[in-house]
């Protein structure tokens, strides 16, 4: 099975060699027709202390780290302009 990827943006840069990344996903909701935007905080693995606080990053699925990592950071994206 592929391992999931996901854009989000770095919201903590506190804690050593982790980052929390805030993933936005927007789906329509079935009965109102509109969309909705949902937010989800990811605790992200960054062995070399390289992000920042809103730094658009992606994440990627992997074995557990962690009581509560299992994502690693696999790179910035760029700027959208």
């Amino acid at each position: 099975m592929p391992k999931r990827l996901l854009q989000g943006v770095v919201v903590s840069d506190k804690a050593d060699k982790t980052v929390v990344v805030k993933v936005e996903r927007r789906f329509t909701h079935p009965l109102l027709k509109k969309t909705v935007r949902r937010t989800k905080n990811y605790q992200a693995h960054d062995a070399d202390n390289r992000f920042k606080t809103g730094d658009q990053v992606s994440i990627e699925e992997s074995k557990p780290i962690s009581k509560t990592k299992s994502w690693v950071v696999i790179g910035q994206e760029a700027p959208a302009k």
